[in-house]
């Protein structure tokens, strides 16, 4: 199965210089917990996440009415095409343990996988699902933190 199969298809993005505050409001009002950045071609910049602003803004001090979203995002931002397997983002998700990932087409951003997605698809199995996150929380019988 194909990532475009499975994937959201409506993204709701960002620019670097929307501020820490219009993108928290805009996590809230569209019920997620991660956006793309983008630049004016929509080709991907960095991505932003509700944790990134707790502990890279609310914790720092930052004011989030005035500082842009570039000053606290991730750049070096792991993304999948649209065409990838499945397959391929789950073991990307686990490598990288990351529950998102941006779907990409000729560098711009046509979706999200994540997790949820996973989880929701009857085509992925829950072995394939608990795999999965066991490998993204590192906390399966083979993790270092179960010795």
């Amino acid at each position: 199965m194909k990532v475009k199969d499975c994937m959201t298809n409506s993204v709701c993005n960002c620019t670097p210089e929307t501020t820490i505050q219009d993108v928290a409001k805009k996590m809230c009002s569209n019920h997620i917990g991660c956006l793309p950045v983008c630049d004016n071609t929509n080709s991907i910049v960095g991505l932003i996440t509700d944790r990134d602003i707790v502990l890279r803004s609310v914790a720092c001090g930052k004011d989030s009415k005035t500082t842009p979203i570039s000053e606290i995002m991730t750049t070096d931002v792991c993304c999948c095409n649209s065409n990838d397997e499945v397959n391929e983002a789950e073991k990307l998700m686990g490598t990288m343990q990351i529950k998102r990932i941006p779907v990409l087409d000729n560098n711009k951003v046509v979706g999200m996988i994540t997790v949820g997605n996973l989880v929701n698809d009857s085509k992925v199995t829950s072995i394939e699902v608990s795999n999965t996150v066991e490998n993204i929380c590192h906390c399966g019988p083979n993790a270092k933190n179960n010795e």
